[in-house]
This record gives structure tokens, sequence and C-alpha cells, in this order.
């Protein structure tokens, strides 16, 4: 048995992931599964809370999975999994929502953005997802969930039910904790820097995808705002300027405090012409490593079957406890 602290995270396959998702998340999930158990999902079941085109959902979940090893997570390091493929985590989500309360979730501010969309037609399934996201957490006695500050509300949900849960039937979950990587850079949009780079922007000016070709990434760079300064500073005075600068830290490493003094005195167009280069050159062995996994079917599904058994395990046996707990007789 492990004694490493036990780490989970997901993303969804509800459109094409962005140069955000990879500089955000996944790029650090490839440095935190040499330091922890680490469960890494293709969150399909939060997808559908959005109509989705069947194949489509399919055929992205898949690169999902290709996405995550292309990017250097091994899975003989991390449990690779599709979440639709263990099913406790919609009988446990059965068994919290039980003890959710209607106005915890409808406080929930992604709701509340989301809803406001839908018009009459909420569905259900956008009102009650943060316990389903409570429900993978939990399940794998989690420690930690790497997570961004528009998520800290979910995971908050997540404590609150894990202690409601200990305090009504005896201690059965921990109770996770937020873990925000220093070098997890929140990437901003392109046109609008003062929002987060997302995948469901209307403009595709706003992001970069991670399978993007290299003369489209070049394009979309040299689109993205700036402002009338005409000077590079690290600073919130200048949004688009400091955004830019934070995609060349999080893929080199490099502090932006060293990156505004190699760029004294240069212009706004050499910046974009080397942060461009520099995404290219980071995202084009990735790219050719998700196609040569896509074009073998047969291992993604080695891959996910193995991770599927060893996730099924883990979160079963925490459900045979819940089930026990709230009289449930064991089948």
């Amino acid at each position: 048995m492990s004694d490493k602290k036990i780490i989970f995270s997901g993303i969804q396959p509800s459109g094409e992931l962005t140069l955000g998702n990879y500089l955000g998340a996944i790029k650090n999930w490839v440095k935190l599964q040499e330091e922890y158990e680490s469960y890494f999902c293709v969150v399909d079941l939060h997808a559908i809370t959005v109509r989705q085109v069947p194949k489509d959902l399919r055929a992205r979940t898949l690169q999902v999975l290709a996405i995550y090893l292309a990017s250097g997570i091994d899975p003989e390091k991390a449990t690779l999994f599709i979440q639709s493929h263990v099913p406790a985590h919609c009988e446990a989500q059965w068994l919290l929502n039980c003890s959710t309360y209607m106005g915890e979730l409808s406080r929930m501010t992604q709701f509340k953005d989301k809803s406001q969309k839908a018009g009459e037609s909420i569905p259900v399934g956008l009102f009650t997802y943060p316990v389903l996201m409570a429900a993978d957490i939990l399940l794998y006695n989690t420690d930690l969930v790497p997570v961004g500050k528009d998520q800290m509300q979910h995971l908050e949900l997540s404590r609150d039910l894990a202690e409601r849960f200990n305090n009504l039937y005896s201690p059965t979950f921990k109770v996770p904790d937020g873990y925000i990587p220093k070098e997890g850079a929140k990437i901003m949009n392109l046109q609008d820097p003062a929002k987060k780079m997302s995948k469901s922007d209307e403009n595709a000016n706003s992001y970069i995808l991670i399978m993007d070709p290299p003369d489209v990434i070049r394009k979309k760079i040299s689109r993205a705002v700036t402002d009338t300064v005409g000077e590079i500073n690290y600073t919130d005075e200048q949004p688009g300027i400091k955004n830019l600068i934070n995609i060349i830290s999080a893929i080199t490493g490099e502090s932006p405090e060293s990156i505004v003094e190699k760029y004294n005195g240069c212009g706004y167009a050499q910046l974009k012409s080397d942060v461009a280069e520099i995404i290219v050159k980071e995202l084009q062995p990735i790219q050719a490593k998700v196609n040569e996994y896509l074009s073998d079917k047969a291992y993604l599904e080695e891959i996910y079957k193995k991770g599927a058994d060893k996730a099924n395990y883990a979160a079963t046996k925490t459900l045979r406890k819940m089930q026990k707990k709230i009289g449930l007789i064991p089948r």
C-alpha cells in the first residue's frame, strides 16, 4: 500500500482542449504523478450536462486520453480512466444527493451562469453535477485536488458533504484540500484578458487549442489584444502583455521578471513572435504523439480498461462503506 498522498483531477471532453488546459492543469499533473498516488480521469459524465453529439463525445473522450499520455502522464505511475467506466461515481452521487441541500446547489456561481443561458429548460444535471464532482473526489480518499479558483466553490461543497456524512454516520471520508500549484498559470483569453481562456468562447481567436497547427497558433498570437503603453511590463495594468509573459513563464520555467528584463526595449511584435514559436515548439511533439495514440485504438483501450479496473477497486471499497453506514443491505 502506497504511503503517498492521493490526488484526483479530471477534464471534460466537452470541446477541444486549450493551451489553458495544458499549462494550467495537465503539464502540472506530469510533475504531480511523481509525488502523489494520482487518479486522472476523463470526466465524460460531466460533459453531458450540456447536450453533446454522441460520435463527437466518443472521439473527444479518446482524444483527451491521448493528450494525457502524449503530455507525459505515465499509466504505470498514474491511474488513467474514463469516469463512466466506474459505476460507483453515479451510485455515490445518489447517496450524497440525499444529504445535499437545494440552497447549497442554487448558490453555485457556475450553475447561476450556465442556467441563465439555458432559459426555462435547465437540465437537472446542471444543478446536481457538483455532487457528482464531490463523489468523484471522495470515492478515492483524495487528499488533494488540483483546482483553479473558479472551482474552489465546488471543492468547498465536497468538503462540506464529507464532513456532513462523517458526522451523520461516523468517519468515512477524508476531507480533501485544494492544491493550487505555484506553476499553475491561469492562461487568459487572448481577445479579452480579463476572462480565462475557454474552449467554449465563440471567438476562435480568443484561445489556442492543443491541436492547433503552427500557422494557426502564429496567427492567433499575432491577433492577441495588447495595449497602447508600448513597453513590456508584468503588471495588471497591461493584462494582455501579462498573459503573454505568463505563457512563456509556464512553458520555459523562467520567472516573469527575467522575461521582462530580456524584452527591455523590444516591441510587442517581437514578444508575440517569440511567444508563438515557444508555444509551437512545446505543442508540436505532443500533437505528433496524440495522432500516434489515436491511430492505435487497441492501446488506448488497454490503458482505459486497466485504469478503470484499478479505479473500480478503490471506488467500490468506499461505496460499500457508504452503503453499509447508511443502512443499505450489501449485495
